[in-house]
């Protein structure tokens, strides 16, 4: 989805942070769930669906490639919207419950 900035790994890791958001907080109502399942299929599985670890490289990569600008904007818009879709998600989950 381009070369510059790496919005396929953006775009994966920000509808992660929406799913945990609505999942975790569905799985939370659900009393008669014990912990282990309610933290399994967010954490477990959603968890393995983002990619941190390649928003790290690509955010190495594009730093010691010079685009400075890029890498910092990798990092400021994943942590700020990212934490907007988790808080998103977790609103859309209370309006389901």
């Amino acid at each position: 989805m381009g070369t510059r900035f790496p919005y396929g790994t953006f775009l994966v890791n920000i509808s992660g942070c929406f799913l945990i958001g609505l999942v975790m907080t569905i799985l939370a109502e659900k009393t008669n769930l014990s912990p282990t399942y309610r933290y399994l299929i967010p954490i477990g599985f959603i968890g393995g669906y983002t990619t941190f670890s390649s928003f790290e490289y690509e955010t190495l990569r594009a730093i010691q490639d010079g685009q400075f600008t890029i890498g910092l904007l990798n990092i400021v818009l994943s942590v700020i919207v990212g934490f907007l879709m988790v808080w998103t998600g977790a609103m859309v989950g209370k309006a389901i419950v």
